[in-house]
């Protein structure tokens, strides 16, 4: 158990049925009344975000997250394979769980799976992957002086805006963050 008086950022809790990660969180001590701790909650399981407001020193049930390094291997359908490369232990996450991060996969590339008590809740991708473009606009000549953008579609079907130079064939880097170009491979 953890008061919330000693609450810190990315710590994980249990409350009401829920797993959740506290993204942000602040003691208030109004003038009058009780002092308190408003929260901003992100749910493991489903992602969304909420607001809440524990009372001072409310005691709260801490989950015990652990990460395992495993590589994707494919897709089979319904499921995304996944091996731990040390025990060639293969776990199955079902496709709705990974809706954005799916855009991001290709097969070999090294994730972290998270888990509490044996319930796996997702993935975390690295921060910046690198993907092949499979198909974008050839450049038009004379658009260099701006800095203007085309679209192109990566191998995982993500649209991504990319600068002129870029072409068909090419490996680029893109942030997982924000879905945005960063540079060339």
């Amino acid at each position: 158990m953890v008061s919330s008086n000693d609450f810190k950022n990315g710590m994980s809790i249990k409350y009401d049925g829920h797993i959740y990660l506290i993204m942000e969180f602040m003691h208030v001590k109004p003038g009058k009344g009780g002092a308190f701790v408003r929260t901003k909650l992100r749910d493991m399981r489903s992602g969304t975000v909420i607001d809440y407001t524990f009372n001072a020193a409310e005691k709260v049930e801490r989950a015990i997250i652990d990460k395992v390094k495993m590589q994707f291997l494919y897709d089979s359908g319904t499921h995304y394979v996944f091996m731990d490369n040390d025990t060639y232990e293969q776990v199955e996450v079902d496709k709705a769980q990974l809706e954005n991060e799916m855009k991001y996969l290709v097969e070999g590339m090294e994730v972290e799976i998270v888990y509490c008590e044996g319930e796996i809740l997702g993935i975390n991708l690295p921060d910046k992957v690198t993907l092949k473009v499979t198909q974008c606009d050839p450049a038009v000549k004379g658009d260099t002086k701006t800095n203007a953008l085309k679209d192109a579609y990566v191998e995982t079907g993500l649209l991504v805006k990319v600068p002129m130079f870029i072409e068909e064939g090419e490996s680029i880097i893109v942030s997982t963050l924000t879905g945005k170009y960063d540079s060339r491979a």
